[in-house]
C-alpha cells in the first residue's frame, strides 16, 4: 500500500514524477515517457508553463482553432477557440458564416459592474451599526487610496460601498457589498486587496467606535472575497434576418424553421432539463474563446450559470422573436474579463491570440465571447429543429473514432468517403473497417 509523502512540493519535477509513476500507474518508465512528450521543447517557454501552477509533471494540451468570418459591429474578426470537443469550431464557423451575408452579429456593453463582499458576524444593535457605517464609509476609501490609486487613473476603482443587514436569513450575519470598476482587467487580485484592507478597517475602527458596547465591539470577520456573480457586468449579442433568409432545411419553409428555433427557445425557457443542456452548448463557445484569451472560464461559468436562474428557475440565455417578418435571436449574460494582466501578459500563445483579436479591451473582448456563445447556440438549435444534433456531430467525432480504432491513414481515407453518405455511429465504423481488413 502506497504511503502518504511529505514535502512534495519541494521534491525536483523529475522526483516528482518518480514518485507519481511508481506508486500509481502500472509502467513508469512508460508513463514517464508519456508525461515528457507532452514537455515543450522550448525549456523557456516549458520554465514558464510550470511556474503558472504547482507541482507541475506536464502540459495536457486542448487543440486550438480558428472560426472565421465573424462580422461584429461591422468589424470582421478570426476568433481563436481553445476546445477539445468535436463540431464546435466548425459549428461557430457555419452559423458566422450564415450571418456574415446578413448584416453580422450586433453587440453592445449593458454594464461593467463587478462585486465584492466583507461577510462578518456582528453580536448587537443594528441600528447603531447603521450609524457606525455612515461614519465608517468614508474612511474604508480613505485607507484604501493606496490599492485604487493606479486603478483610478485608468478610470476604475471602487464606485459604491454599502451596508447589508443578513439576519433574517442568518443569525448576526452582516455584509460590506462593494462594486467597482475595473477596466480592462478582470480585477480580481485588486478587488480582493481592496476588501482586505475594508476588513482590517471594519475591525479596527469597531474597537475605537463609542457608541459600541465591549461585545458590539468585537466584530468578527468570516471572510473577504469577490464574488462570481456578476448581474451588472453584462453584454448583449444579436442578429436579425428576413424570415424568408431561414432556408435552412429541404423539409422545411424558412417560416416553419423560425417557428421551430422559436419554439425550441421557449422549452428551453421553460423546462430546466433542456435549458441546462441548451446553456452548456452556448457556453462550448464561450468557454473556447475565455480560455483561448487566458480568462478565468471556471468563474465565467459559475456567473452565467447563477444568471440563468435568476428569476427563480433555471433557463434560457437566447431569446428568439418574429417582428414585422423579421427572425430575431439574441443573448443577454455576465461576462467578467480582462485583456491586461494575470495570463494575458505571461502566455505568449495568450498574448497572440489576443493579437489575432485586434487586441481588443475588456469590454470588446465581452462582445466577442457573448458572440461566439450566440453563433453556437445558433449552430445548435437551428441543426436540434432541422436535421438533428447527431448527423454533424458524428461526422465531425468519425476521424476520433477511426482514431480510437486503430485505422491507418488509406483506411482513414475510404472510410471518411464511404460515411460522407452514410450515418455515423461506432458500431457502423466498426463495421465497416473489419469489412475493408478482410
Amino acid at each position: 500500500m502506497t504511503k502518504p509523502i511529505s514535502g512534495f512540493s519541494k521534491l525536483t519535477k523529475e522526483e516528482k514524477i518518480d514518485w507519481v509513476t511508481a506508486n500509481f500507474t502500472q509502467n513508469a518508465a512508460q508513463s514517464k515517457k508519456i508525461l515528457q512528450t507532452y514537455w515543450n521543447q522550448n525549456d523557456s517557454v516549458q520554465q514558464l508553463h510550470d511556474e503558472f501552477i504547482e507541482n507541475t509533471i506536464t502540459n495536457l494540451y486542448v487543440p486550438q482553432g480558428i472560426a472565421p468570418n465573424f462580422l461584429i459591429n461591422e468589424t470582421l474578426y478570426a476568433i481563436p477557440m481553445a476546445i477539445e470537443e468535436s463540431s464546435v469550431i466548425a459549428a461557430a464557423s457555419k452559423a458566422a458564416k450564415f450571418w456574415l451575408k446578413r448584416g453580422g452579429f450586433k453587440a453592445k456593453i449593458l454594464g461593467t459592474e463587478k462585486v465584492g463582499q466583507v461577510h462578518f458576524i456582528f453580536k448587537g444593535d443594528a441600528k447603531k451599526l447603521e450609524s457606525f457605517f455612515t461614519y465608517l464609509k468614508p474612511v474604508l476609501l480613505a485607507e484604501s487610496a493606496s490599492l485604487t490609486k493606479s486603478m483610478e487613473k485608468r478610470g476604475g476603482g471602487i464606485t459604491d460601498i454599502v451596508l447589508k443587514n443578513k439576519t433574517d436569513e442568518l443569525a448576526n450575519y452582516f455584509q460590506l457589498h462593494a462594486t467597482f470598476e475595473t477596466k480592462d482587467a478582470m480585477g480580481a487580485n485588486f478587488i480582493n486587496s481592496c476588501l482586505e484592507q475594508f476588513a482590517t478597517t471594519l475591525k479596527k475602527e469597531a474597537t475605537r467606535y463609542d457608541a459600541f458596547s465591549r461585545q458590539e465591539k468585537d466584530v468578527e470577520i468570516v471572510m473577504s472575497i469577490l464574488s462570481n456573480y456578476v448581474p451588472n457586468c453584462t453584454v448583449r449579442a444579436e442578429v436579425s434576418c428576413p424570415v424568408e433568409d431561414l432556408k435552412l432545411s429541404a423539409e422545411l419553409t424558412p417560416q416553419q424553421t423560425a417557428e421551430k428555433i422559436i419554439q425550441a427557445i421557449k422549452i428551453a425557457q421553460i423546462e430546466p432539463y433542456r435549458a441546462v443542456t441548451h446553456n452548456k452548448g452556448i457556453m462550448n463557445g464561450i468557454d473556447a474563446v475565455v480560455l483561448a484569451t487566458g480568462n478565468d472560464f471556471r468563474a465565467v461559468e459559475a456567473g452565467v450559470h447563477a444568471y440563468a436562474c435568476r428569476n427563480g428557475r433555471y433557463s434560457s440565455l437566447t431569446h428568439a422573436q418574429i417582428e414585422n417578418g423579421i427572425f430575431k435571436f439574441w443573448i443577454e449574460l455576465p461576462l467578467a474579463l480582462g485583456t491586461v494582466g494575470g495570463l494575458t501578459n505571461l502566455h505568449p500563445l495568450v498574448k497572440l491570440n489576443l493579437e489575432m483579436l485586434q487586441r481588443p479591451s475588456a469590454q470588446e473582448l465581452m462582445q466577442i465571447v457573448a458572440v461566439a456563445g450566440l453563433a453556437q447556440n445558433f449552430a445548435a438549435v437551428s441543426s436540434l429543429v432541422t436535421t438533428g444534433i447527431q448527423k454533424g456531430h458524428m461526422k465531425m467525432h468519425l476521424l476520433n473514432i477511426l482514431n480510437q480504432l486503430g485505422a491507418n491513414e488509406n483506411e482513414k481515407a475510404t472510410l471518411t468517403e464511404y460515411f460522407k453518405t452514410n450515418p455515423v455511429t461506432h458500431h457502423g465504423v466498426e463495421i465497416q473497417l473489419s469489412s475493408i481488413r478482410k
